[in-house]
């Protein structure tokens, strides 16, 4: 019995450490993004091989803009709607995490109670989804350029380690023009230049507070749930919500 107990923890901390060391092999080179602008990023990739699965033509729309050439106004609208605290904190939000954390436990509650199944007394809560602002700009980052689709939580572990050295190696400033390119504003368009040029027909550089409130009430979902085409009173919404919260973000460069 001692025999087979040994081998296997020695097989388990082996496995431990080839883990260990193919995540140290593949851990991205967050360094060279002080310098050099992604041509691509995990997202954009997902989304072409999920195109042509399904037999489509791969669409991709993306120019590279410096922030300086981004109008400080879509800045503020995509903080106010995804990170108002992205200059306080190190990359985690933890008020957005707790506050996300308690609405999963009073959700679970109420489906509990609704079905009959809620004891105080023996009860655990759900884990909460991290869906209404509780994942930064940075982690965003993290995700959309390096990590895949899967949801897990060794996927949420390499996030939070790229999220911690994008902070560590980057400028706050930096870090959001990487944002501000990459990200997903529709079917095949990615980045602000894109996105103003396909839904304004000009350059980011040019937007007016309300365009860039309404392209920002689109980054949760672009293609369904704020898709201006499927759910334009929702993007309406959130374009008016944005543009109130605007106002309280100061560009701290």
């Amino acid at each position: 019995m001692w025999y087979w107990t040994k081998v296997l923890t020695l097989i388990l901390i082996g496995a431990v450490l080839v883990w260990a060391a193919y995540e140290v092999i593949t851990f991205p080179n967050i360094g060279k993004l002080r310098t050099e602008n992604p041509t691509t990023s995990s997202m954009i990739e997902y989304r072409l091989s999920e195109a042509r699965a399904n037999g489509q033509e791969p669409k991709k729309y993306m120019i590279w803009q410096p922030i300086e050439q981004i109008s400080p106004n879509l800045q503020r609208a995509v903080l106010a709607g995804e990170d108002a605290r992205f200059f306080e904190h190190n990359g985690f939000d933890w008020d957005a995490i707790q506050k996300a954390w308690d609405e999963a436990v009073k959700e679970g509650e109420k489906e509990a109670k609704a079905e009959g199944d809620y004891d105080p007394n023996d009860w655990i809560p759900p884990m909460p989804s991290f869906k209404r602002g509780a994942s930064t700009v940075t982690q965003q980052l993290a995700k959309n350029l390096y990590l895949s689709e899967d949801r897990n939580f060794l996927r949420k572990g390499r996030e939070a380690a790229i999220t911690y050295f994008l902070e560590r190696e980057l400028s706050k400033k930096r870090i959001l023009e990487l944002y501000l390119n990459v990200i997903e504003w529709g079917d095949g368009i990615y980045g602000a230049e894109a996105a103003a040029r396909t839904y304004f027909k000009k350059s980011a550089s040019n937007l007016t507070p309300q365009e860039a409130a309404y392209l920002s009430a689109m980054i949760p979902s672009p293609l369904n749930v704020f898709n201006p085409k499927k759910n334009p009173k929702r993007v309406v919404r959130r374009q008016k919500a944005i543009l109130r919260g605007m106002n309280s973000i100061q560009l701290k460069y």
